[in-house]
């Protein structure tokens, strides 16, 4: 094939290009349980064409792949999902989705190096995949606030039920979003960046 002469695009397109403006970027993981919505948080609230890595779910996954509560599921992320959103005209956000399976949680190790915090997407019918989720961050002494995705056909609890039910620390920043919508999705992002400003800021205990 002659390279030279084909049209393969020089470069990223025009509204993928790193503002002008940005001074910062920082790098922050969404995590959760199977089919919790983080490909769609992702994809909601990117300002480029988010990457992702979805594939058709397979018999290969019957009997592994815990699909209760989310049997109408046909497709899975096998590696990660890539998002990018300015935050301002100076701080712009590298958004990395991990996948929910168990099984692939071995990527985990390098999507984490460098991240400042993360995002913990919960859904409230089936809240135990997400204790494992949250231990693990513990463990590795990682930031993160919880995000409650509210889906259509999913029970609604007060937040401080959620918080006992979870065993999170009243530190800990949790919120109701709906990740198929960008504004929703941003107030997540949000929640974030000031928790992690808070802890910059806060006196250190020696």
């Amino acid at each position: 094939m002659d390279f030279v002469n084909s049209e393969l695009p020089a470069g990223p397109r025009c509204e993928d290009e790193l503002p002008a403006t940005a001074a910062a970027a920082v790098k922050v993981v969404i995590v959760g349980g199977f089919g919790v919505g983080k490909t769609t948080l992702v994809g909601s609230v990117s300002e480029i064409r988010p990457l992702t890595t979805e594939e058709t779910m397979t018999q290969a996954g019957v009997g592994v792949d815990d699909t209760a509560g989310v049997e109408r599921k046909t497709s899975t992320t096998v590696a990660m999902d890539f998002g990018r959103i300015s935050i301002n005209e100076e701080l712009v956000l590298y958004l990395f989705g991990t996948p929910g399976q168990q099984r692939f949680w071995f990527l985990w190790r390098g999507l984490f190096e460098g991240a400042l915090g993360a995002v913990v997407m919960v859904d409230t019918r089936r809240l135990e995949v997400s204790f494992d989720v949250i231990g693990r961050l513990e463990e590795r002494g990682v930031p993160f606030v919880v995000a409650v995705n509210s889906f259509p056909d999913a029970p609604q609890y007060p937040l401080d039920e959620l918080r006992a039910a979870l065993d999170l620390p009243a530190s800990v920043p949790m919120v109701v979003c709906d990740a198929r919508h960008r504004e929703s999705s941003r107030d997540v992002l949000l929640t974030l960046m000031r928790y992690l400003h808070s802890l910059a800021v806060a006196p250190q205990v020696s």
